[in-house]
């Protein structure tokens, strides 16, 4: 039995675009013992998936941080074999605090390097399939059953509202909530009813949409990564930006219209599954009747 090491830090869009890949080792390791190294954040989806036997967390020390970074090395040493998923220049450096082992990622005089130059312009399931081809890692289809059954029981059909607001980039990459109120009332005229998801922090904006559709449902903060993944999965539909319950919608299989300011490439963020993706310069430029167009007539 060999000791095998995924790394996967990431956001939740990330993370959950990693379930083929960590379906893919387990099935190729079937026999072995797979650990993963990831964040908090992450800890008990991971612990609950059927794909690893251990779940350690990296808290991501300071490289000043001799004492952290002593204990980061504890994680990595001891294995066999280990899968960089982050292939950030951060997890390539793990290679050398890890003693050089067998390692498939982008790091310098690793055994199996993703010498992929178009690897950049991939999006993540592909990037990581053909990642893993590399090191003779055959791809594997997740069973995500695991993750369905959380939630409250919806009455179908109902669509998913991701409004989840980002100050980054001078606010280009938020949709006003006034626009996706707009959106969530046109969903109630066509039969489907609109359900607001994110974190607590996405709760204004769940009220803006409240306010001008009251029949909305708000399930901001309310709903953890399992309880997402399965609304997702019997969603009629999901909206939002490129964000992380988008990507979690599409992982699950969902119909997605993703809405992508200019700092979001569809090249390599378009969400998996059935997807619409809407583009503008900043998304304040995107209309309610760009949007409403890619609607199912339903």
């Amino acid at each position: 039995m060999q000791r095998v090491l995924i790394i996967r830090l990431g956001a939740i869009g990330d993370f959950c675009n990693s379930f083929p890949a960590f379906a893919s080792i387990r099935a190729h390791h079937a026999a072995d013992r797979i650990t993963l190294l990831t964040t908090a954040p992450f800890v008990s989806l991971a612990l609950e998936s059927p794909w690893f036997d251990q779940v350690r967390v990296d808290t991501r020390p300071s490289w000043l941080n001799l004492p952290g970074l002593w204990r980061l090395r504890a994680k990595l040493t001891g294995y066999d074999f280990i899968y960089d998923l982050q292939t950030s220049r951060r997890s390539s450096r793990y290679f050398q605090l890890a003693g050089k082992p067998p390692w498939s990622g982008i790091a310098p005089g690793c055994s199996h390097p993703d010498a992929n130059p178009a690897r950049g312009a991939m999006p993540t399931v592909a990037r990581q399939r053909a990642q893993l081809a590399q090191a003779g890692v055959p791809p594997a289809a997740p069973d995500l059953s695991w993750l369905t059954g959380h939630g409250p029981p919806l009455p179908r059909p109902f669509a998913l509202i991701a409004p989840a607001t980002s100050r980054a980039h001078g606010g280009a990459k938020q949709w006003p909530g006034d626009r996706y109120a707009d959106i969530a009332t046109l969903l109630i005229a066509r039969g489907i009813k609109p359900v607001v998801v994110g974190s607590a922090g996405d709760g204004g904006a769940a009220a803006l949409v409240r306010a001008f559709c009251p029949d909305a449902l708000d399930l901001t903060g309310k709903t953890d990564l399992r309880a997402l993944a399965s609304l997702a999965a019997r969603a009629t539909l999901a909206i939002g930006g490129d964000t992380g319950p988008i990507h979690l919608a599409g992982i699950m299989g969902c119909r997605t219209i993703a809405l992508f300011s200019r700092f979001s490439d569809p090249a390599n963020a378009t969400p998996e599954g059935p997807s619409t993706v809407l583009r503008a310069d900043r998304l304040s430029d995107l209309t309610v009747a760009e949007v409403a167009a890619a609607l199912p007539l339903q």
